[in-house]
């Protein structure tokens, strides 16, 4: 049976792997420095060094972990510890069965739909669905598939269900307006019906302008009044918090020489995701120097120019144009996206 595939591997095992690096990082490579610099703009689209990135990285982890407790608190808990242990094993957030977790993601998505008008007034005109991934390919995580722009085929967000019982469901409402709406399936469903642009905007992307949206877009779930279960609320933060860590480890990694087992201890102190995941994404962030940093950057960069847009229009700021002229421009690198940000706010004030 695949004689190919055997050879491939006696290969890489018996050949290849002996002249590999015995270093983790990107900068143990001649004129490495320069290289995970250059990764980091290929990945993100800005110029931040990388010291900057581990900073606010560590920033970011001791805001969220404070609204965690915050949350906790209001829980009746006395602090984060004690909440996180009772999460451990409770059957009120393990599933019953794979519909249960579908069920989850189509009521997130159909109690947003109403409040999309609250939020923008450009709107997708393609429907989106909610699926199981099928069984064979069960191993896939949670994830968005784009329709057609003529909105025949709807968008459609593929659930991760197998082995339902060691899963729970204390992120399902954060996942769901992730990857469906206000998420991926607002912003590329509203990307393809753009028209007068290049077809590298309407169907291309950058992991910074498409990842960061989606996180940003979570945070608009509790605007509206949603995450009302404080453990819903505490799996929106865990997601945050989980893509704050990966700032400071990729970083971590490729600037300041950790070695694999600082980036497993630093990650499981964090408690953001499990000791699988763990595993996986350590050897993730080794393999792909910068890509893991896009998620974060890029939803703080909207946050930051939705503040910048308040602090200079005060009254005169409407947050449905000014969530529509961040999807109304198609895949934009955040450079190019804080440029165009700084004329729609000229236009604006000129328009008043």
């Amino acid at each position: 049976m695949f004689p190919a595939y055997r050879q491939f591997a006696a290969y890489v095992r018996d050949e290849y792997a002996a002249h590999g690096r015995t270093q983790l990082s990107i900068t143990s490579l001649p004129d490495g420095k320069r290289r995970y610099q250059a990764a980091i703009y290929s990945r993100t689209t800005t110029n931040l060094p990388p010291a900057k990135i581990h900073q606010i990285g560590l920033d970011e982890i001791k805001r969220i972990e404070a609204e965690m407790t915050a949350v906790a608190k209001r829980a009746g808990y006395p602090d984060l510890a004690s909440f996180r242990a009772s999460l451990v094993g409770n059957q009120k957030y393990i599933p019953t069965s794979e519909e249960q977790i579908l069920d989850n993601f189509r009521k997130a998505i159909a109690q947003m739909e109403p409040k999309l008008p609250q939020l923008f007034t450009l709107l997708p005109k393609s429907p989106v669905t909610v699926e199981a991934i099928p069984a064979f390919q069960a191993a896939m995580a949670t994830h968005y598939q784009t329709g057609t722009p003529d909105g025949k085929r709807p968008g459609r967000v593929s659930v991760a269900v197998s082995d339902f019982q060691h899963r729970d469901t204390i992120k399902d409402e954060a996942v769901a307006y992730h990857e469906g709406i206000p998420g991926h399936h607002m912003q590329l469903s509203i990307q393809q019906q753009l028209t007068g642009l290049p077809s590298f905007r309407l169907h291309g992307g950058n992991s910074a302008y498409v990842e960061g949206w989606a996180l940003y877009a979570e945070q608009l779930g509790k605007e509206v009044g949603f995450y009302q279960d404080p453990v819903s609320d505490y799996g929106r933060l865990s997601s945050e918090l989980f893509r704050a860590v990966r700032l400071v480890v990729d970083t971590g990694i490729h600037d300041l020489g950790w070695s694999r087992d600082q980036v497993v201890e630093f990650m499981r102190n964090s408690h953001a995701v499990d000791e699988p995941t763990i595993q996986s994404e350590t050897d993730r962030y080794i393999a792909w120097p910068a890509q893991a940093l896009s998620y974060k950057l890029g939803q703080l960069k909207f946050v930051e120019l939705r503040e910048r847009a308040k602090k200079e229009l005060g009254p005169k700021f409407d947050i449905r144009t000014f969530h529509d002229e961040m999807l109304d421009g198609g895949a934009l690198p955040l450079d190019v996206l804080d440029a165009r940000t700084d004329r729609w706010i000229a236009a604006q004030k000129a328009a008043h």
